[in-house]
């Protein structure tokens, strides 16, 4: 996950790419004829301190490599943000970063 997080006035803008598949379960491999196992995000969180400031539960309409921006208020320069996702498969990636 690529995170970028700055900001602007009085509120904390965060932008996130999250490099996931996001396989519906309804394509077939055109090498096989195989259908492609169902394999997406379904929630994201992003937490600051100990709130939760941001929360999307996502299905398998969302495109590969889910693009989102958010923002916040509350948070100053220097403030840490722990971001998380898990999918359908169990799958989790836990991503820290920082205000600028």
């Amino acid at each position: 996950m690529k995170v970028k997080a700055k900001m602007k006035k009085d509120m904390a803008v965060v932008k996130l790419l999250a490099k996931h598949p996001m396989e519906t379960g309804l394509r077939k491999d055109k090498k096989t004829d195989k259908v492609i196992p169902a394999k997406y995000i379904q929630e994201l969180i992003c937490k600051h301190g100990d709130k939760v400031v941001f929360e999307a539960n996502f299905g398998r309409a969302v495109s590969k490599n889910p693009y989102v921006s958010f923002s916040f208020a509350g948070a100053k320069k220097g403030d840490a943000l722990e971001l998380s996702w898990a999918d359908n498969t169990g799958e989790t990636l836990v991503v820290d970063a920082v205000i600028k």
